[in-house]
Parts: C-alpha cells; structure tokens; sequence
C-alpha cells in the first residue's frame, strides 16, 4: 500500500461497532468521579495542527545548521528525507495502536498491555528523558532567539540569566557556573500556564502558533529561493574528516539528531483520549503530520545550505543567518518572530504529550496519585502539567544545549523502537482489539510475535540509530567530552533502581 493509500485509507475509515463481549478490557480510570475525565473535544484538524506545531520547530530553526555543520554538508537535506522515512515506519505503528487503544499513555500504554508493567516502565522511563530534555532544549533555543529578538529592540536578558548552571564541557568534567537558565524557566511555566485551560483552548492556541510561523516560513522559503547558489551544494555530501564527521557516518549522526524533531508523533498519540473519532483522525493525523513536516524540512534545508556555506551554519538561528546574507536584515526579525512561535508551539505539545503520559502512569500507581487529577471545569490535568513543565525547567537551568541535544534522541528512538514492539505482540495477544487502520504490507506469526514488514523495519530503524549516537557519545567521552555519556549512565542507573523498588513494592502488594 503505497503512503497516499494509506492516508486515504485512515481518513475515509469506517469505524464499525464491535460486539461488547469481544472488546478487551482497558484498564480506564476516565469515567472516575474523583478524577474527572479528559474531554473528547479535538477532531482532526487539531491533531494534524498539534503534530506540525510539535514536529516543526528545532528541526526546522535550530538542527538544519547544526547537522550541515558538524556532520552532513548539504546533505542534511537527505538526513531530514531519511529521518522522515524512517519515522513513517513508527508512525504507521502508532496509527494502528493509537486507533485501537484511544487513551492518554500512548507508547507507556502500548508496551504495558503489550509487555506487563517492568517494559513498560522502561518505556514510560525513557519517555520521560525524552519529553523533558527535548522542552529543556527547546526551551533554551527559544531563549537564544528572543535574546536575538531583543538585541535589535535594543534590550536584552541578563547572561546570567539565559546561562545553563552547568558550563559546555570544554574539558574531562564539565564546570560549573553561579548562572542559571531562569529564562527557560519562565518560558516553560508559563506555556504550562497556557495548558491548564484544557485542550480545547491548547487546540486554539496552537493553530494561531503554527499559522504564524507556516507563514513565516512560507516568507523565508519564497525569498530564500530565489537566491540559491547551487555550487554551495557541492560536494552534497563533504568527504569524512573523522568519526561522525561527514561522510557517510556523519551523514547517519545527522539523521540520529533530526529524528528527536518526530517526537510529535507520540503528542498526536496521546491526543486519542481528547479525540472525537480517533480511530479515523489520529491515523490520519499522524500521517499528515509526517508529510508536511518532512516536506517543510527538505525545502528549508535545501534553502539554508544554498545561501550559507554549510560550514558557517554552527549558530543558534541559521534561517535568521541567511536572511541577514541575502541583504534581508529587516526580515530577520520577522524570522525570529517566526521562530518563536515555532519553538513556542513545541513546547506546548511537548508539555500536552508529557502530561498525558504522566496521567496514565500516575493512573497505574507508578507515578504520585496526584498527577492522574483531572480539572473537571477544563478536562485538562494540572498538576501533571505543572510537574512536566517544571521538571523540563529544571533541567534547561541546569544543564546547556550541548549536553541536551545529544542525549535527547535515544529517548525518542527508544519508545518508537517500544511501539513497533508492542505493537507485533498485540496483534497475536490481543487479536479482538478494534484495529481501524492496520500497517500495510503484512507479515507472519512466529513465537508468539506478529512479524509484520513495517515494524520489523521500523524497530530495525530505531536500534540501528540508537546504536550511532550511542557509539558518537562513546567517541565524544574518549576525546575528553564525557558529559552526556556521564549524564545518560547517570539517568539510566537511577531509573533501573526506581524501577527495582516499584517492582518489589508490586510483588509485596500481591501477596
């Protein structure tokens, strides 16, 4: 099935009635009165907006330098396509689970049905490295482009304010600083603040963020055309001068980095409990998702590395680089704006997924009771908001970009690599499920898994980079850079003992 049938096929899909007796119990605290229950308040066009206001922002002002700088060249263009088709594997496997089990936990809650509760808090572990530490680096970006924004209004944030506490490591241990990033902070508290009225008003919110910054980018691209020097496309794909660094290995770390910019897909996974129809819209929500952002990304990469010598790209705002390049510097304050708001509707996605998350495991016992509150006014669930919103604060204080960047896509590739697990287990295990969208292409049961084409190529995908950036980290700590590996080891050992410890206390319960 070809990617415009499947499309077709999730958003023209039937939802049949299924006989009560056959549906499987779904562990579902919504109907509690204590609770509250999430409002089933967004169709699809909330979802395809909440996918591109989540997916198109760092991938798009931040990452395109970056990558073509450090590690691809021009070739960043084709890092982004391999990101995107590579992400399509997953997201196709979040279709089929997201339709059939619509409820606030996406991939937490695939692998727990799927797998039991041990997985699944590996899962919901990883998760949660993911969402905080992709809103902490945002969040950091966000601030580095309004301190750009106020420099031309001639004001400025105070450096000790927008400097992470922890220094870039420029030597074995990384120093520590009196400073620390309260710009984030605030930024993310208030987006958090934004959350607490319900995904009504986030779904309202959102359009106005991603229409502005659709537009700006709209501006940028049909500017920035025009003045493409094709030579700087040559070579596409610059020689290798060392580990990850061009090449065709840079060429795979660069789409390691840029797969992280996909975590929208498990925002618009969570959003099924919030949907009206979501075994026809989250499908097709994910999947438009995919095709604009991959397609904003191609055009924009191509764009920033035909203006700008790729090895000139290193800088927090590369669109903004080019358009001061072309002689458009009063664009580039429209580009910030742009920017802003594109980051700006990142974290509030972000924000949205994590505390849904949150919900469904505090739902489970795993995570405080108090999280799994739901406002009854607003349907939206406030503590857990505040706790994600805060928790992603403390980390962008803390700890700079540089540490965050590199770490943040093992989280990413973990629950993908999660979904399309869980998702070949639940297809022999639980059969009787309401599947209104199925991954195409098929597969065969063996040993109790359905080996099915697309998440066997989907899974593959994801261990394939989490074993490239894990092996750059190892690269990285030999050469005397060690942060990110300390602070990877350091989050994996404390999640393996929490994890230990809510399993004893589980077994004792049971007896």
């Amino acid at each position: 099935m070809t990617l415009l049938a499947a499309l077709q096929n999730c958003r023209d899909a039937t939802v049949d009635a299924e006989p009560a007796e056959e549906k499987p119990v779904i562990m579902n605290l919504t109907d509690d009165v204590e609770k509250g229950a999430l409002h089933r308040t967004l169709g699809a066009r909330d979802l395809v907006l909440l996918g591109i206001g989540c997916v198109v922002g760092a991938g798009i002002y931040i990452l395109p330098g970056v990558a073509a700088a450090e590690y691809a060249g021009p070739a960043v263009t084709v890092a982004f396509l391999m990101a995107g088709i590579g992400c399509l594997l997953s997201g196709l496997c979040y279709a089929e689970l997201a339709a059939a089990l619509p409820e606030a936990g996406a991939a937490y809650l695939y692998a727990a049905r799927a797998f039991g509760t041990r997985p699944a808090l590996w899962i919901g572990w990883m998760l949660m490295l993911e969402y905080w530490l992709a809103n902490a680096t945002v969040a950091t970006g966000f601030v580095a482009y309004l301190q750009s924004l106020l420099l031309d209004l001639g004001l400025s944030i105070p450096k000790s304010l927008m400097t992470a506490t922890v220094a870039p490591p420029h030597d074995p241990m990384p120093a520590i600083g009196a400073s620390a990033n309260i710009a984030a902070v605030l930024v993310l508290c208030l987006i958090g603040f934004a959350l607490m009225f319900g995904a009504r008003v986030t779904a309202h919110a959102n359009t106005v963020l991603v229409a502005v910054k659709i537009g700006v980018l709209a501006l940028f691209l049909a500017v920035g055309f025009t003045h493409i020097h094709s030579v700087l496309w040559h070579p596409f794909l610059p020689a290798s001068e060392g580990p990850f660094h061009y090449g065709l290995g840079g060429l795979i770390r660069a789409t390691s980095i840029v797969f992280f910019a996909y975590l929208g897909f498990d925002a618009v996974a969570n959003g099924a409990a919030e949907a009206r129809n979501p075994g026809r819209d989250v499908p097709f929500g994910l999947i438009a998702t995919l095709v604009v952002s991959t397609s904003l990304y191609i055009a924009v990469s191509l764009v920033v590395t035909g203006i700008v010598p790729f090895r000139q790209l290193d800088v927090p705002d590369p669109i903004a680089r080019v358009m001061r390049t072309i002689g458009h510097a009063e664009l580039s304050m429209l580009i910030k704006i742009g920017a802003l708001a594109g980051l700006g509707s990142v974290i509030l996605a972000n924000i949205y997924g994590h505390s849904r998350i949150s919900l469904a495991m505090a739902r489970a016992g795993v995570l405080p009771r108090r999280l799994a509150t739901v406002d009854t006014h607003s349907g939206a669930p406030r503590a857990g908001i505040a706790a994600s919103a805060l928790a992603a604060g403390i980390i962008a204080a803390l700890f700079p970009i540089s540490i965050l960047a590199d770490v943040v896509s093992i989280g990413t590739m973990v629950a993908f690599a999660g979904v399309a697990l869980s998702l070949m287990r639940l297809r022999v295990t639980a059969p009787a499920l309401p599947r209104r969208f199925r991954v195409p292409l098929g597969g065969i049961v063996l040993h109790g898994m359905w080996l099915g084409i697309i998440p066997i190529a989907a899974f593959t995908t994801c261990c394939v980079m989490i074993g490239v950036v894990f092996s750059d980290l190892v690269v990285q700590a030999r050469s005397g850079h060690s942060a990110a590996l300390i602070f990877l080891g350091a989050y994996l050992v404390v999640g393996g003992f929490l994890i230990e410890r809510l399993m004893r206390k589980e077994r004792r319960l049971e007896r």
